[in-house]
């Protein structure tokens, strides 16, 4: 479970947000500039908040009442950015161990091995080549190994299709449900596509100028309501 109350001053609003999630995807849905991928920042720890606190399965990861704060490293979250974040000079195998260098010798449960989750995703071929050798597809499936192979207890994505086609963004919106359903972990989801966010999202957060608008538990509910909202204003 991940259970967050955020405040954090940024130059154009104060963003002001609290949820708990428990086994779902939670969708961040709103505008360009709406705060959600500062929400993501704040819970993998890239940015600090100015008040709040974070919890993960009942560890405190960040707390401003009781001086907690974690680093990245230490909070076993995964992150699936944007542009995948792929290390250009590294191959496969390479990126993908290197998220395993901060958890040897902690004491947390066993870590996967890289080389079978790469195989589980059809990428175990490519463990040789380097980024610019792969295609969006599978670079996304890379990222996504090299995030899941420490077996993190949250996962963030921030706009995890954005850099493949249509065809190959339906094949990996699948992947993803199912991929979710296996691990049983929250996940964060940020997108732009109102497909990816029908299919994905279990609830759905709706961001205004870094302010919860409203929290419905599913894309189609929530718009629904905005349908419902708008021809209200219509008739008015």
């Amino acid at each position: 479970m991940l259970e967050a109350q955020l405040t954090k001053k940024l130059w154009h609003f104060q963003l002001d947000v609290h949820f708990k999630v428990d086994n779902q995807i939670l969708l961040l849905w709103g505008h360009s500039g709406s705060g959600k991928t500062t929400i993501l920042h704040l819970l993998a720890g890239l940015l600090q908040p100015d008040s709040g606190f974070i919890k993960v399965n009942g560890r405190l990861l960040y707390s401003d009442a009781e001086k907690v704060n974690v680093s990245p490293q230490a909070r076993n979250i995964g992150y699936l950015f944007q542009e995948y974040a792929l290390f250009p000079h590294m191959t496969v195998r390479q990126n993908v161990f290197y998220g395993l260098k901060c958890k040897k010798g902690k004491g947390d449960e066993p870590l996967l091995d890289p080389v079978e989750l790469l195989n589980s995703f059809g990428v175990g071929h490519l463990l040789d080549r380097y980024p610019r050798q792969l295609s969006g597809g599978e670079k996304q499936r890379v990222a996504l190994a090299r995030a899941l192979a420490v077996r993190p207890q949250v996962l963030l994505l921030d706009e995890p299709f954005s850099a493949v086609d249509k065809k190959t963004r339906v094949g990996l919106r699948k992947e993803l449900r199912k991929l979710h359903e296996q691990w049983q972990i929250p996940f964060i989801l940020v997108t732009h596509d109102e497909e990816d966010a029908s299919y994905l999202g279990d609830e759905v957060i709706h961001l205004e100028k870094g302010k919860m608008r409203d929290l419905t538990t599913s894309f189609t509910a929530y718009s629904r309501g905005l349908c419902a909202e708008n021809a209200s204003y219509v008739q008015m």
